[in-house]
């Protein structure tokens, strides 16, 4: 057995009861925002989402959008509407050009449930959505920017748990400000170690050198020349990045540990480059 071979664990915790918790959200909403990390639009999607979610409308939002290739990101934007049936679009925590469309979307999405209610002789209300994802893909980050605006806290609502906090995003649209977490399950390895990559998965669960080192491997398939050129090297590795950077511990050895926090952290900036880790399925 390789000493270094990858093998992430994690702990989410009891996955029933957070899907259970989950359900109990989404009934109180028409329509959801699922957020994926625009640099996994795969691995960071869950699979069995159609389950979790029942036949509940979801705009598909493909979060850091800002760290990829826009023309490359398009490609999968244009595939993941075709699987989904869904709309799906790029955003970014640091551009709210997309909001005013994000929210017409929601409330879009939402139409449908709130005419089968006027039918059963209910008056018209503004439409209810939450925000659901993998930790760590930008959910609050997508809440803020949908509030920022508008600070309108609502408060319960009749049928509506007391717990759950609302905010008046306009007239049209009500948004439970509590993100809805989608448990992760560890079965894919291949998409454990990509979650580690953009820093989805706790730090306790892997070595930084070993998840440096699959992410350096995946890059130079990918992205070879860009990344070498960034680190001046003729080949990536934790080695060549460490001696180039003159990163060297006593015995004149390089610094190993010190170059794979660099390299991660590097990549999860978007300093190397704007890259999409994913390749389309099927």
């Amino acid at each position: 057995m390789k000493k270094d071979k990858l093998h992430i664990h994690w702990y989410p915790g009891h996955i029933a009861k957070a899907e259970k918790k989950l359900k109990e959200q989404l009934s109180l909403v028409d329509a959801v925002i699922e957020v994926i990390d625009a640099r996994l639009p795969y691995s960071s999607s869950y699979d069995n989402i159609t389950r979790l979610l029942g036949e509940k409308p979801r705009l598909i939002l493909l979060n850091k959008s800002d760290l990829v290739d826009s023309d490359e990101l398009k490609n999968f934007i244009e595939v993941l509407e075709k699987e989904s049936g869904f709309p799906v679009l790029k955003s970014d925590a640091k551009n709210s050009k997309d909001l005013g469309f994000i929210v017409r979307k929601a409330v879009e999405l939402s139409e449908p449930r709130i005419q089968a209610l006027m039918k059963k002789g209910l008056l018209r209300r503004p439409a209810r959505v939450m925000v659901v994802g993998m930790p760590n893909v930008g959910k609050s980050s997508i809440i803020n920017k949908l509030t920022r605006s508008s600070k309108t806290k609502i408060g319960a609502k009749a049928g509506v748990t007391r717990q759950q906090q609302w905010v008046r995003i306009n007239p049209k649209l009500d948004l439970l400000d509590t993100p809805g977490i989608i448990p992760m399950k560890q079965e894919d390895q291949e998409r454990a170690k990509k979650l580690a990559f953009v820093n989805a998965v706790s730090e306790n669960a892997y070595s930084n050198e070993i998840v440096a080192k699959e992410l350096l491997s995946i890059l130079d398939l990918k992205y070879s020349d860009v990344v070498k050129s960034f680190y001046k090297v003729d080949e990536l590795s934790l080695d060549c990045i460490a001696k180039s950077r003159n990163w060297i511990v006593s015995g004149g050895n390089p610094d190993i540990e010190r170059t794979a926090i660099y390299v991660l952290r590097d990549f999860r900036e978007g300093k190397i480059g704007k890259f999409i880790l994913d390749d389309f399925e099927g």
